[in-house]
């Protein structure tokens, strides 16, 4: 029997509710802790405090509009689940549970404002159901985030009068921290000269739990040195390319995992495809698409796709899904070993 609690957080959604409420009404509180093992299996136990927090729910609703009522449909032990509860909390109102049917869930909420957040995933389903897409449309905002979205289902989406939000953040920012490219007010992003993206601001963790050696590397001069590759536009928006450990070393050539992806997302077969390197003994690592699918896909076309062409897969694996997390983000390490097995 799992006990709940906030070092690290975990429970049932109401037993993390009523720990987050005393955290919330506490005169100084001891920050919680998120455990996560990351998409590559790295354990970490991100520390939180309440000021941070409240940074991230007051800049959340003041970049949406004000605050609202949430939908909870995520995991309460991951930050995304947790920051649902404690918006709800600092909004005062009451959030609502999903019941596996958007419709079923809308019905119950009361809150003038409505707000739900969802992983990709989650919303491509929502969009394969009618019932589900017209629900979907009285939400002031549907926040997307946790990995990357397709162009075409957002496409879809707003087509259906969906008001999409795509988020970029990770724990250790205390969840989404950036809304369509652009930082919430008070987080600052800037690009070091090996194209890693760095945050700043009052939404970051304090450090690792237990970890002070990976905390000194994340955490340095005020800034959160993240996993990601990216770039910034001339008007400041955000645009993630890759991550740091998704780098395919082919036969000397680095191939960002990442852009590839989406390359090959845009094949109308493919409903979601990871990109990662497979041992070989004569070019070191060799780039394989692992593509869940339901239709026919060969891997010449998946090849035409790609440019430059030096980036193209070699080899191709059709899954009927990708191994994922809890959190919904892909299970990198189970990936790589498909790859490497297959």
């Amino acid at each position: 029997m799992t006990t709940s609690s906030l070092r690290p957080v975990r429970g049932t959604a109401a037993e993390v509710l009523a720990l987050l409420r005393e955290w919330e009404a506490a005169e100084d509180p001891p920050p919680l802790v998120i455990e996560t093992s990351g998409s590559t299996g790295r354990p970490k136990r991100v520390v939180l405090s309440r000021a941070a927090m409240r940074a991230s729910v007051e800049a959340t609703h003041e970049r949406l509009g004000g605050p609202g009522q949430w939908v909870l449909n995520l995991p309460p032990a991951y930050v995304a689940g947790v920051q649902v509860l404690f918006r709800s909390i600092v909004a005062g109102t009451e959030p609502v549970l999903f019941t596996n049917d958007v419709h079923d869930t809308v019905m119950q909420m009361t809150g003038p404002r409505r707000y739900i957040s969802l992983v990709p995933t989650q919303l491509e389903r929502c969009l394969g159901n009618r019932h589900d897409t017209e629900a979907l449309g009285s939400f002031d905002a549907v926040l997307v985030g946790g990995g990357p979205l397709r162009r075409q289902t957002r496409l879809d989406a707003e087509a259906e009068d969906i008001r999409v939000v795509q988020t970029y953040g990770m724990s250790e920012t205390c969840g989404g921290c950036v809304y369509d490219g652009v930082p919430l007010d008070a987080v600052a992003l800037k690009i070091d000269a090996d194209g890693q993206v760095l945050v700043g601001g009052p939404v970051l963790f304090d450090g690792y739990e237990g970890d002070p050696q990976r905390t000194t590397e994340a955490l340095q001069d005020g800034w959160f040195r993240t996993d990601d590759l990216g770039r910034l536009d001339d008007d400041g928006r955000l645009h993630v390319t890759g991550r740091v450990d998704d780098m395919v070393i082919s036969g000397g050539l680095k191939v960002p995992a990442g852009a590839v992806e989406r390359m090959l997302a845009e094949h109308p077969s493919v409903d979601h495809v990871a990109v990662v390197g497979a041992p070989d003994d004569e070019w070191g690592e060799v780039v394989v698409a692992i593509v869940a699918t339901t239709k026919d896909v060969t891997l010449d076309e998946l090849r035409d796709l790609v440019t430059p062409r030096e980036w193209a897969p070699r080899r191709m694996l059709a899954v009927d899904d990708l191994p994922l997390l809890g959190n919904g983000k892909l299970d990198r390490l189970t990936a790589r070993r498909w790859a490497a097995d297959a």
